[in-house]
Protein backbone atom coordinates (compact mmCIF):
# COMPACT_ATOMS: atom_id res chain seq x y z
CA UNK A 1 0.00 0.00 0.00
CA UNK A 2 1.63 3.22 -1.18
CA UNK A 3 0.87 6.89 -0.92
CA UNK A 4 -2.15 7.91 -2.96
CA UNK A 5 -4.13 4.77 -2.10
CA UNK A 6 -7.29 5.98 -0.33
CA UNK A 7 -7.75 4.05 2.90
CA UNK A 8 -9.11 6.84 5.08
CA UNK A 9 -12.73 6.56 3.83
CA UNK A 10 -12.70 2.82 4.50
CA UNK A 11 -11.26 3.30 7.98
CA UNK A 12 -13.84 5.95 8.84
CA UNK A 13 -16.62 3.70 7.58
CA UNK A 14 -15.38 0.75 9.65
CA UNK A 15 -14.87 2.92 12.74
CA UNK A 16 -18.37 4.37 12.46
CA UNK A 17 -19.84 0.90 11.93
CA UNK A 18 -18.23 -0.60 15.03
CA UNK A 19 -19.08 2.45 17.14
CA UNK A 20 -22.72 2.20 16.07
CA UNK A 21 -22.67 -1.56 16.76
CA UNK A 22 -21.25 -0.91 20.23
CA UNK A 23 -23.94 1.69 21.02
CA UNK A 24 -26.64 -0.59 19.63
CA UNK A 25 -25.58 -3.49 21.85
CA UNK A 26 -25.51 -1.28 24.94
CA UNK A 27 -28.94 0.08 24.02
CA UNK A 28 -30.23 -3.47 23.53
CA UNK A 29 -29.32 -4.43 27.08
CA UNK A 30 -32.66 -3.51 28.65
CA UNK A 31 -35.48 -5.47 30.18
CA UNK A 32 -38.67 -5.23 28.15
CA UNK A 33 -41.50 -7.38 29.55
CA UNK A 34 -41.71 -9.98 32.27
CA UNK A 35 -41.89 -13.51 30.86
CA UNK A 36 -44.67 -15.93 31.65
CA UNK A 37 -44.09 -18.22 34.63
CA UNK A 38 -41.85 -21.09 33.66
CA UNK A 39 -40.21 -19.28 30.71
CA UNK A 40 -36.74 -17.79 30.73
CA UNK A 41 -36.14 -14.08 30.08
CA UNK A 42 -33.50 -13.40 27.48
CA UNK A 43 -31.97 -10.61 25.43
CA UNK A 44 -32.22 -10.52 21.68
CA UNK A 45 -28.58 -9.67 21.04
CA UNK A 46 -25.19 -10.57 22.61
CA UNK A 47 -24.82 -7.26 24.44
CA UNK A 48 -21.56 -8.37 26.11
CA UNK A 49 -19.78 -9.23 22.84
CA UNK A 50 -17.33 -6.30 22.87
CA UNK A 51 -16.24 -7.26 26.38
CA UNK A 52 -15.76 -10.87 25.30
CA UNK A 53 -13.46 -9.93 22.39
CA UNK A 54 -11.36 -7.68 24.66
CA UNK A 55 -7.95 -9.40 25.06
CA UNK A 56 -7.21 -7.57 28.31
CA UNK A 57 -10.37 -9.01 29.90
CA UNK A 58 -9.30 -12.52 28.90
CA UNK A 59 -5.69 -12.16 30.10
CA UNK A 60 -6.62 -10.55 33.43
CA UNK A 61 -9.38 -13.13 34.01
CA UNK A 62 -6.99 -16.00 33.29
CA UNK A 63 -4.42 -14.59 35.73
CA UNK A 64 -6.95 -14.01 38.50
CA UNK A 65 -8.83 -17.32 38.17
CA UNK A 66 -6.31 -19.66 36.53
CA UNK A 67 -9.05 -20.46 34.02
CA UNK A 68 -10.97 -18.85 31.17
CA UNK A 69 -14.71 -18.23 31.33
CA UNK A 70 -16.88 -19.27 28.40
CA UNK A 71 -17.14 -16.66 25.68
CA UNK A 72 -13.76 -15.09 26.34
CA UNK A 73 -12.17 -17.21 23.61
CA UNK A 74 -13.67 -14.62 21.25
CA UNK A 75 -10.63 -12.51 22.17
CA UNK A 76 -8.56 -14.71 19.86
CA UNK A 77 -10.29 -12.86 17.01
CA UNK A 78 -8.29 -9.82 18.11
CA UNK A 79 -5.11 -11.44 19.42
CA UNK A 80 -4.24 -13.55 16.37
CA UNK A 81 -4.61 -10.76 13.74
CA UNK A 82 -2.66 -8.38 16.00
CA UNK A 83 0.35 -10.68 15.83
CA UNK A 84 0.33 -10.33 12.03
CA UNK A 85 -1.10 -6.85 11.43
CA UNK A 86 -0.19 -4.84 14.55
CA UNK A 87 -2.54 -2.64 16.59
CA UNK A 88 -5.34 -2.59 14.02
CA UNK A 89 -7.98 -2.95 16.76
CA UNK A 90 -7.01 0.42 18.28
CA UNK A 91 -7.26 2.27 14.98
CA UNK A 92 -10.26 0.54 13.40
CA UNK A 93 -12.51 -1.14 16.00
CA UNK A 94 -12.11 0.17 19.57
CA UNK A 95 -15.10 2.48 20.26
CA UNK A 96 -13.22 4.65 22.76
CA UNK A 97 -10.30 4.85 20.33
CA UNK A 98 -12.72 6.01 17.63
CA UNK A 99 -14.08 8.78 19.87
CA UNK A 100 -10.55 9.88 20.75
CA UNK A 101 -9.61 9.82 17.06
CA UNK A 102 -12.53 12.01 16.04
CA UNK A 103 -12.04 14.51 18.86
CA UNK A 104 -8.32 14.67 18.05
CA UNK A 105 -9.23 15.62 14.49
CA UNK A 106 -11.45 18.54 15.55
CA UNK A 107 -8.71 21.09 16.35
CA UNK A 108 -6.60 20.16 13.35
CA UNK A 109 -6.85 23.64 11.80
CA UNK A 110 -6.27 25.47 15.07
CA UNK A 111 -3.20 23.39 15.90
CA UNK A 112 -1.87 23.17 12.39
CA UNK A 113 1.82 23.83 12.08
CA UNK A 114 4.84 23.30 14.23
CA UNK A 115 3.07 22.72 17.55
CA UNK A 116 0.89 19.94 16.17
CA UNK A 117 3.88 18.33 14.49
CA UNK A 118 5.88 18.39 17.72
CA UNK A 119 3.08 16.97 19.88
CA UNK A 120 2.53 14.15 17.37
CA UNK A 121 6.12 12.96 17.74
CA UNK A 122 6.83 10.16 20.16
CA UNK A 123 6.61 11.41 23.76
CA UNK A 124 8.16 9.93 26.88
CA UNK A 125 4.76 9.84 28.60
CA UNK A 126 3.68 7.16 26.15
CA UNK A 127 5.48 4.73 28.48
CA UNK A 128 2.82 5.28 31.14
CA UNK A 129 0.39 2.84 29.54
CA UNK A 130 2.82 -0.02 30.22
CA UNK A 131 2.85 0.99 33.88
CA UNK A 132 -0.96 0.85 33.90
CA UNK A 133 -0.82 -2.56 32.21
CA UNK A 134 1.58 -3.76 34.90
CA UNK A 135 -0.82 -2.57 37.58
CA UNK A 136 -3.68 -4.45 35.91
CA UNK A 137 -1.77 -7.71 35.50
CA UNK A 138 0.01 -7.53 38.87
CA UNK A 139 -3.22 -7.02 40.80
CA UNK A 140 -5.05 -9.66 38.72
CA UNK A 141 -2.36 -12.22 39.58
CA UNK A 142 -3.18 -11.68 43.25
CA UNK A 143 -6.91 -11.98 42.74
CA UNK A 144 -8.43 -8.56 42.20
CA UNK A 145 -9.70 -6.82 39.07
CA UNK A 146 -9.75 -3.32 40.59
CA UNK A 147 -7.60 -1.80 37.85
CA UNK A 148 -9.79 -3.29 35.12
CA UNK A 149 -11.98 -0.22 35.59
CA UNK A 150 -9.43 1.43 33.27
CA UNK A 151 -10.01 -1.03 30.45
CA UNK A 152 -11.37 1.10 27.55
CA UNK A 153 -14.26 -1.22 26.62
CA UNK A 154 -15.31 -1.60 30.26
CA UNK A 155 -14.90 2.14 30.88
CA UNK A 156 -17.03 3.17 27.90
CA UNK A 157 -19.71 0.53 28.56
CA UNK A 158 -20.01 1.65 32.19
CA UNK A 159 -20.15 5.35 31.33
CA UNK A 160 -22.63 4.95 28.48
CA UNK A 161 -24.95 2.62 30.43
CA UNK A 162 -24.87 4.32 33.83
CA UNK A 163 -24.45 7.98 32.94
CA UNK A 164 -24.98 9.06 29.34
CA UNK A 165 -28.11 7.03 28.48
CA UNK A 166 -29.94 7.91 31.74
CA UNK A 167 -29.05 11.58 31.17
CA UNK A 168 -30.40 11.42 27.61
CA UNK A 169 -33.58 9.79 28.89
CA UNK A 170 -33.99 12.55 31.47
CA UNK A 171 -33.35 15.26 28.87
CA UNK A 172 -35.95 13.84 26.50
CA UNK A 173 -38.47 13.60 29.34
CA UNK A 174 -37.85 17.25 30.25
CA UNK A 175 -38.40 18.27 26.62
CA UNK A 176 -41.42 16.05 26.06
CA UNK A 177 -43.41 17.00 29.17
CA UNK A 178 -44.21 20.65 28.25
CA UNK A 179 -44.80 19.71 24.62
CA UNK A 180 -47.39 17.06 25.51
CA UNK A 181 -49.28 19.63 27.61
CA UNK A 182 -49.25 22.25 24.85
CA UNK A 183 -52.43 23.26 23.02
CA UNK A 184 -51.09 22.66 19.50
CA UNK A 185 -51.55 19.08 18.29
CA UNK A 186 -48.29 19.21 16.35
CA UNK A 187 -46.34 20.01 19.52
CA UNK A 188 -48.19 17.25 21.35
CA UNK A 189 -47.24 14.79 18.62
CA UNK A 190 -43.60 15.89 18.87
CA UNK A 191 -43.69 15.47 22.64
CA UNK A 192 -45.14 11.97 22.34
CA UNK A 193 -42.39 11.10 19.85
CA UNK A 194 -39.68 12.32 22.22
CA UNK A 195 -41.26 10.39 25.08
CA UNK A 196 -41.40 7.25 22.94
CA UNK A 197 -37.74 7.68 22.02
CA UNK A 198 -36.73 7.88 25.67
CA UNK A 199 -39.02 5.19 27.04
CA UNK A 200 -38.80 2.59 24.30
CA UNK A 201 -35.40 3.04 22.65
CA UNK A 202 -33.17 4.27 25.49
CA UNK A 203 -34.02 2.83 28.88
CA UNK A 204 -37.52 1.41 29.01
CA UNK A 205 -40.54 2.93 30.70
CA UNK A 206 -38.73 3.63 33.98
CA UNK A 207 -36.25 6.47 34.27
CA UNK A 208 -32.99 4.94 35.54
CA UNK A 209 -30.84 6.63 38.18
CA UNK A 210 -27.34 5.56 39.15
CA UNK A 211 -24.94 6.56 41.87
CA UNK A 212 -21.80 8.39 40.70
CA UNK A 213 -23.24 9.09 37.23
CA UNK A 214 -21.71 12.62 37.19
CA UNK A 215 -18.27 11.24 38.11
CA UNK A 216 -18.44 8.72 35.28
CA UNK A 217 -19.46 11.40 32.77
CA UNK A 218 -16.74 13.81 33.93
CA UNK A 219 -14.12 11.06 33.63
CA UNK A 220 -15.05 10.34 30.02
CA UNK A 221 -15.24 14.08 29.30
CA UNK A 222 -11.72 14.58 30.65
CA UNK A 223 -10.41 11.73 28.48
CA UNK A 224 -11.97 13.25 25.36
CA UNK A 225 -10.93 16.84 26.14
CA UNK A 226 -7.30 15.76 26.61
CA UNK A 227 -7.23 15.08 22.85
CA UNK A 228 -7.45 18.82 22.21
CA UNK A 229 -3.92 19.21 23.55
CA UNK A 230 -2.35 15.85 22.67
CA UNK A 231 -3.61 13.61 19.86
CA UNK A 232 -5.21 10.46 21.32
CA UNK A 233 -3.70 11.13 24.74
CA UNK A 234 -5.54 8.23 26.39
CA UNK A 235 -4.62 5.73 23.67
CA UNK A 236 -0.98 6.78 23.56
CA UNK A 237 -0.32 7.31 27.26
CA UNK A 238 -2.77 5.49 29.55
CA UNK A 239 -4.71 2.71 27.82
CA UNK A 240 -3.78 -0.73 29.25
CA UNK A 241 -5.43 -2.53 26.33
CA UNK A 242 -3.33 -0.49 23.89
CA UNK A 243 -0.23 -1.46 25.86
CA UNK A 244 -1.12 -5.16 25.69
CA UNK A 245 -1.79 -4.98 21.96
CA UNK A 246 1.47 -3.06 21.53
CA UNK A 247 3.35 -5.95 23.12
CA UNK A 248 1.65 -8.39 20.74
CA UNK A 249 2.31 -6.11 17.77
CA UNK A 250 6.09 -6.30 18.13
CA UNK A 251 5.99 -9.55 16.11
CA UNK A 252 3.74 -8.19 13.35
CA UNK A 253 4.97 -8.71 9.79
CA UNK A 254 2.94 -5.90 8.22
CA UNK A 255 4.19 -2.39 8.72
CA UNK A 256 5.58 0.91 7.52
CA UNK A 257 8.51 1.20 5.14
CA UNK A 258 10.26 4.54 4.49
CA UNK A 259 11.87 5.62 1.18
CA UNK A 260 14.26 8.28 2.44
CA UNK A 261 15.56 9.24 -1.00
CA UNK A 262 12.16 10.68 -1.95
CA UNK A 263 11.53 12.71 1.22
CA UNK A 264 11.63 16.53 1.12
CA UNK A 265 11.28 16.83 4.92
CA UNK A 266 7.79 18.40 4.81
CA UNK A 267 6.61 16.60 8.00
CA UNK A 268 3.09 16.18 6.67
CA UNK A 269 3.19 12.59 7.84
CA UNK A 270 3.41 13.90 11.41
CA UNK A 271 0.63 16.42 11.01
CA UNK A 272 -2.17 13.84 11.36
CA UNK A 273 -0.30 10.93 13.00
CA UNK A 274 -2.56 9.31 15.61
CA UNK A 275 -0.11 7.02 17.37
CA UNK A 276 3.07 9.04 17.87
CA UNK A 277 4.98 6.26 16.15
CA UNK A 278 7.55 8.40 14.27
CA UNK A 279 6.54 7.86 10.62
CA UNK A 280 8.97 10.57 9.39
CA UNK A 281 12.29 9.49 7.78
CA UNK A 282 15.48 9.71 9.76
CA UNK A 283 14.25 7.90 12.88
CA UNK A 284 13.13 4.36 13.62
CA UNK A 285 9.46 3.62 13.12
CA UNK A 286 7.92 2.49 16.42
CA UNK A 287 5.90 -0.60 15.52
CA UNK A 288 4.33 -0.99 18.97
CA UNK A 289 2.83 2.53 18.90
CA UNK A 290 1.27 2.61 15.41
CA UNK A 291 -2.54 2.27 15.30
CA UNK A 292 -2.61 1.85 11.49
CA UNK A 293 -4.78 4.88 10.80
CA UNK A 294 -2.86 5.36 7.51
CA UNK A 295 -3.00 9.16 7.83
CA UNK A 296 0.72 9.36 7.18
CA UNK A 297 0.30 7.30 4.00
CA UNK A 298 -2.28 9.65 2.54
CA UNK A 299 -0.58 12.80 3.82
CA UNK A 300 2.76 12.12 2.12
CA UNK A 301 2.90 13.95 -1.26
CA UNK A 302 6.19 12.36 -2.33
CA UNK A 303 5.31 8.69 -1.91
CA UNK A 304 7.97 8.29 0.76
CA UNK A 305 5.82 6.05 2.95
CA UNK A 306 4.47 2.60 2.11
CA UNK A 307 2.85 -0.16 4.15
CA UNK A 308 4.04 -3.59 3.12
CA UNK A 309 4.80 -7.10 4.33
CA UNK A 310 8.15 -7.54 6.07
CA UNK A 311 9.10 -3.84 5.82
CA UNK A 312 12.74 -2.99 5.36
CA UNK A 313 14.57 -0.19 7.12
CA UNK A 314 15.01 0.84 10.74
CA UNK A 315 12.16 -0.40 12.94
CA UNK A 316 11.85 -0.14 16.71
CA UNK A 317 9.92 -3.30 17.57
CA UNK A 318 10.31 -3.20 21.36
CA UNK A 319 8.26 -0.94 23.62
CA UNK A 320 10.08 1.81 25.49
CA UNK A 321 9.96 -0.13 28.74
CA UNK A 322 12.93 -1.98 30.24
CA UNK A 323 12.95 -5.03 32.47
CA UNK A 324 13.33 -3.05 35.68
CA UNK A 325 10.24 -0.99 34.92
CA UNK A 326 8.27 -4.14 34.09
CA UNK A 327 9.13 -5.75 37.43
CA UNK A 328 8.42 -2.49 39.28
CA UNK A 329 4.98 -2.05 37.69
CA UNK A 330 3.97 -5.66 38.35
CA UNK A 331 5.19 -5.45 41.96
CA UNK A 332 3.34 -2.17 42.44
CA UNK A 333 0.13 -3.68 41.10
CA UNK A 334 0.48 -6.65 43.44
CA UNK A 335 1.56 -4.48 46.39
CA UNK A 336 -1.55 -2.33 46.16
CA UNK A 337 -3.83 -5.34 46.65
CA UNK A 338 -3.29 -5.60 50.46
CA UNK A 339 -3.86 -1.85 50.72
CA UNK A 340 -7.21 -2.17 48.91
CA UNK A 341 -8.22 -4.98 51.24
CA UNK A 342 -7.02 -3.36 54.48
CA UNK A 343 -10.33 -1.72 55.37
CA UNK A 344 -13.19 -2.59 57.72
CA UNK A 345 -15.76 -3.41 55.02
CA UNK A 346 -14.37 -6.19 52.85
CA UNK A 347 -17.27 -8.60 52.58
CA UNK A 348 -20.86 -9.45 53.27
CA UNK A 349 -19.97 -10.83 56.69
CA UNK A 350 -18.91 -7.33 57.82
CA UNK A 351 -21.34 -5.09 55.97
CA UNK A 352 -25.06 -5.86 55.97
CA UNK A 353 -25.61 -3.20 53.27
CA UNK A 354 -23.55 -5.18 50.77
CA UNK A 355 -26.12 -7.23 48.83
CA UNK A 356 -24.77 -8.74 45.63
CA UNK A 357 -26.91 -9.69 42.58
CA UNK A 358 -28.55 -13.13 42.57
CA UNK A 359 -26.08 -15.73 41.41
CA UNK A 360 -23.03 -13.72 42.49
CA UNK A 361 -20.11 -15.84 43.65
CA UNK A 362 -18.73 -15.57 47.16
CA UNK A 363 -17.19 -12.17 47.82
CA UNK A 364 -13.57 -13.12 47.20
CA UNK A 365 -14.32 -15.01 43.97
CA UNK A 366 -16.66 -12.23 42.89
CA UNK A 367 -13.92 -9.60 43.18
CA UNK A 368 -11.55 -11.88 41.28
CA UNK A 369 -13.89 -11.80 38.28
CA UNK A 370 -15.86 -8.52 38.26
CA UNK A 371 -14.38 -6.00 35.78
CA UNK A 372 -16.73 -3.10 36.67
CA UNK A 373 -18.30 -2.94 33.22
CA UNK A 374 -21.80 -2.05 34.45
CA UNK A 375 -23.56 -4.41 32.03
CA UNK A 376 -25.55 -6.07 34.84
CA UNK A 377 -26.73 -2.69 36.14
CA UNK A 378 -27.87 -1.69 32.67
CA UNK A 379 -30.19 -4.70 32.26
CA UNK A 380 -31.70 -4.57 35.76
CA UNK A 381 -35.41 -3.78 35.15
CA UNK A 382 -36.04 -2.05 38.48
CA UNK A 383 -32.81 -0.05 38.70
CA UNK A 384 -31.97 -2.03 41.83
CA UNK A 385 -28.34 -2.71 40.91
CA UNK A 386 -26.10 0.27 41.57
CA UNK A 387 -22.31 0.89 41.36
CA UNK A 388 -20.82 0.46 44.82
CA UNK A 389 -19.04 3.32 46.50
CA UNK A 390 -17.52 1.93 49.71
CA UNK A 391 -20.07 -0.72 50.64
CA UNK A 392 -17.53 -3.39 49.71
CA UNK A 393 -14.44 -1.38 50.64
CA UNK A 394 -12.03 0.19 48.17
CA UNK A 395 -11.60 -3.12 46.39
CA UNK A 396 -15.33 -3.22 45.64
CA UNK A 397 -15.52 0.24 44.04
CA UNK A 398 -17.98 0.30 41.07
CA UNK A 399 -18.94 -3.34 41.51
CA UNK A 400 -22.72 -4.01 41.47
CA UNK A 401 -24.69 -3.90 44.72
CA UNK A 402 -28.43 -4.30 45.14
CA UNK A 403 -30.08 -1.31 46.86
CA UNK A 404 -33.62 -2.31 47.91
CA UNK A 405 -34.59 1.29 48.72
CA UNK A 406 -34.19 2.09 45.00
CA UNK A 407 -35.68 -1.06 43.49
CA UNK A 408 -36.35 -4.73 44.11
CA UNK A 409 -34.99 -7.79 42.38
CA UNK A 410 -37.52 -8.91 39.75
CA UNK A 411 -38.32 -12.58 40.60
CA UNK A 412 -38.56 -13.66 36.97
CA UNK A 413 -35.40 -11.84 35.80
CA UNK A 414 -32.04 -13.57 35.34
CA UNK A 415 -30.55 -11.11 32.83
CA UNK A 416 -27.69 -9.91 35.04
CA UNK A 417 -26.31 -13.45 35.04
CA UNK A 418 -26.67 -13.66 31.26
CA UNK A 419 -24.74 -10.49 30.41
CA UNK A 420 -21.84 -10.91 32.86
CA UNK A 421 -18.83 -11.56 30.58
CA UNK A 422 -16.56 -13.07 33.23
CA UNK A 423 -18.83 -15.26 35.34
CA UNK A 424 -18.74 -13.05 38.45
CA UNK A 425 -22.51 -13.57 38.37
CA UNK A 426 -23.12 -17.23 37.62
CA UNK A 427 -25.82 -18.07 35.09
CA UNK A 428 -29.18 -18.72 36.69
CA UNK A 429 -32.54 -20.06 35.58
CA UNK A 430 -36.04 -19.30 36.80
CA UNK A 431 -35.93 -22.54 38.78
CA UNK A 432 -32.79 -21.38 40.59
CA UNK A 433 -34.53 -18.19 41.71
CA UNK A 434 -37.72 -19.97 42.73
CA UNK A 435 -39.91 -18.27 40.11
CA UNK A 436 -40.62 -21.59 38.42
CA UNK A 437 -41.15 -24.82 40.29
CA UNK A 438 -37.72 -25.87 41.60
CA UNK A 439 -36.25 -29.30 41.23
CA UNK A 440 -36.89 -31.73 44.09
CA UNK A 441 -34.68 -30.83 47.01
CA UNK A 442 -33.44 -27.62 45.39
CA UNK A 443 -33.42 -24.44 47.45
CA UNK A 444 -33.96 -21.09 45.69
CA UNK A 445 -31.05 -18.68 45.46
CA UNK A 446 -31.12 -16.19 48.30
CA UNK A 447 -29.53 -12.74 48.20
CA UNK A 448 -30.58 -11.70 51.70
CA UNK A 449 -33.06 -12.21 54.50
CA UNK A 450 -35.95 -9.79 55.03
CA UNK A 451 -37.16 -8.90 58.53
CA UNK A 452 -40.50 -7.35 59.35
CA UNK A 453 -41.38 -4.83 62.05
CA UNK A 454 -43.98 -6.36 64.36
CA UNK A 455 -44.96 -2.88 65.50
CA UNK A 456 -46.18 -2.08 61.99
CA UNK A 457 -47.51 -5.50 60.95
CA UNK A 458 -51.34 -5.49 61.24
CA UNK A 459 -51.78 -9.06 62.59
CA UNK A 460 -49.09 -8.55 65.21
CA UNK A 461 -49.72 -4.95 66.25
CA UNK A 462 -53.48 -4.57 65.81
CA UNK A 463 -54.84 -8.12 65.68
CA UNK A 464 -56.21 -7.33 62.20
CA UNK A 465 -56.37 -10.05 59.58
CA UNK A 466 -53.99 -9.47 56.64
CA UNK A 467 -52.40 -11.96 54.24
CA UNK A 468 -51.19 -9.54 51.56
CA UNK A 469 -47.54 -10.50 51.89
CA UNK A 470 -48.32 -14.19 51.44
CA UNK A 471 -50.62 -13.53 48.49
CA UNK A 472 -48.01 -11.51 46.63
CA UNK A 473 -44.99 -13.67 47.39
CA UNK A 474 -43.87 -14.79 43.88
CA UNK A 475 -41.71 -17.79 44.80
CA UNK A 476 -42.79 -21.40 44.59
CA UNK A 477 -42.97 -22.70 47.26
CA UNK A 478 -43.79 -19.42 48.96
CA UNK A 479 -41.20 -17.87 51.23
CA UNK A 480 -43.97 -16.34 53.41
CA UNK A 481 -46.73 -18.39 54.97
CA UNK A 482 -49.20 -17.99 57.82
Amino acid sequence: MRAGFRLQPWRRFVQAGFLLLFCFLVLSGRYETAPAPGSEPSLRYPVQWFLQVDPLVSVAHALANRALYEGLLWSLCVIVPTIFFGRWFCGWVCPLGTLNHWVSSLPAEARRGRRRVETNRYQKWQRWKYLVLGLVLGSAALGTQWWMALDPISLLTRTLALSILPALHQSLAMLADPLVRADAWLLQLLGLGLGYLGDVLLSGPRQPYFQQAPILALTLGAILLANLWFTRFWCRGLCPLGALLGLLARWSVFGLEKRIERCDDCHRCLLHCQGGDEPQPGVAWRKTECVYCFNCLEGCPQGTIAFTWFPRGEVQDKPDWNRRRVVTSLALGGGLVPILRANPVVGTERNDRLIRPPGALDERSFLERCIRCGACMRVCPNNALQPAILEGGLEGLWTPVLVPRIGYCEPSCTLCSQVCPTGAIWKLTSQDKGWASPKPGQQPVRIGTAFYDRGRCLPWAMATECIVCEEWCPTSPKAIYL
